[in-house]
């Protein structure tokens, strides 16, 4: 049995619309995955993290190992901000980095704009 023209349209409409919400959704997340170590401790491990915001490490860490499709900056302190006198570390994607005992520990990181 065939169905009706106007029901066949409003699927094709809802679908539509649910593809284009779930797209949407994707496109605020960063892809690949973030490892952040204290010396040999694993200290986090995020997958496809939200762009547009600090994302803070749970503790200080050491090491950080950028396998996402996003560059990122890492920050000494809790907020994204860098301290007066301070500094952030650039990390473009698919590379690693380790802090210097002069900088501190990172202790968060953001999203490098595009």
């Amino acid at each position: 049995m065939r169905a009706p023209r106007s029901s066949a349209a409003l699927a094709g409409i809802a679908l539509s619309a649910l593809l284009g919400t779930v797209l949407t959704g994707c496109a605020d997340n960063a892809s690949g995955q973030l490892v952040a170590r204290n010396g040999d401790r694993l200290v986090e491990t995020l997958s496809n993290p939200p762009t547009g915001t600090c994302h803070r490490f749970p503790q200080g860490v050491t090491h950080v190992d950028n396998h996402m499709l996003s560059n990122i900056v890492l920050y000494t302190t809790e907020d994204c901000t860098v301290p007066e006198g301070g500094g952030s570390t650039y990390l473009s994607q698919q590379s690693s980095d380790a802090a210097v005992h002069s900088t501190g520990l990172w202790r968060s990181f953001g999203f490098a704009d595009e």
